[in-house]
């Protein structure tokens, strides 16, 4: 089974980049932290992860980021292959303004399904027996029964990560994010027909848990880059269209807000222009 690292309280920062920058940027870095052990003898040192995203049929967790509410969470599973010795995670993220909150239970695939369905998981389908996995798993249930939600967006992309020692400082470059309509109660990892999100573009975060490290402030000097918002399912909503998703008429038109542009320093009008709409909101 893979260890589960994941740290419940972090600060998030996002950068949207060109890849020759993110060449750079990865030069940079190497000589702070580690190539993280799922990226090593991996093409472009990247990992592949994937994303269930669940949401009701109005979309309202998409409205709710869009629109900007305090109180905002996604719901989502987070796996990385269906060999079935593999975890799925059932993960609610929270956003308050660059903190990020994460709750996350790990079950087994064969799950994946029942779970999905609102039943509560037995002993011999969670992986770890530690209350708060258990507690997790609960409170995703709770969210999912009254917001009615299912399963929506299959999101898919490759991670190049580095980390530090202590596992406090991580950084990550995020590049070919793909995007499905997946209404199914399973997990899979082949696309057909996906929509691409941030075409020529690299999304790279900046994670801590605590003090802002000092040689962040220096790759920001260094690289010119300007923080930003890049919010994968947002994005992929956009590029799927609420009509392919099955999601009523009354929330068909798209918010103006999506098609104001900013310019950044790193990032070619031309790129931007590409790309069509960014979403800098998480």
């Amino acid at each position: 089974m893979q260890d589960d690292r994941m740290q419940a309280s972090r600060f998030e920062l996002k950068y949207l980049i060109t890849e020759d920058t993110a060449l750079k940027v990865r030069d940079f870095v190497r000589s702070y932290l580690s190539l993280d052990e799922y990226g090593i003898g991996q093409p472009n040192f990247s990992y592949p992860v994937h994303s269930l995203y669940l949401d009701s049929n109005n979309l309202e967790i998409y409205w709710r980021t869009i629109n900007g509410d305090k109180n905002r969470f996604k719901l989502r599973l987070r796996y990385y292959n269906t060999d079935p010795d593999t975890p799925v995670f059932f993960e609610i993220k929270r956003r308050m303004k660059d903190c990020i909150l994460k709750q996350r239970g790990a079950v087994r695939q064969d799950a994946v399904s029942s779970l999905l369905l609102g039943h509560s998981p037995t002993v011999d389908q969670v992986v770890s027996k530690k209350p708060s996995n258990l507690v997790s798993l609960q409170r995703f249930g709770e969210l999912m029964m009254g917001l009615e939600a299912r399963p929506k967006v299959h999101i898919f992309y490759k991670r190049e990560a580095y980390v530090s020692d202590d596992d406090q400082v991580r950084i990550t470059l995020d590049r070919d994010v793909y995007a499905e309509p997946n209404p199914m109660f399973t997990i899979k990892t082949k696309v057909s027909k996906p929509v691409h999100s941030y075409r020529n573009i690299v999304i790279l975060e900046l994670k801590f848990t605590n003090r802002f490290p000092n040689w962040f402030r220096e790759l920001v000097r260094i690289f010119n880059v300007m923080q930003c918002g890049a919010a994968k399912y947002v994005s992929s909503v956009n590029e799927l269209g609420h009509r392919r998703l099955r999601a009523p008429e009354a929330v068909m038109e798209e918010p103006s807000l999506l098609r104001d542009v900013r310019p950044g320093d790193d990032l070619p009008i031309s790129a931007q222009q590409d790309r069509g709409i960014f979403d800098f909101r998480e």
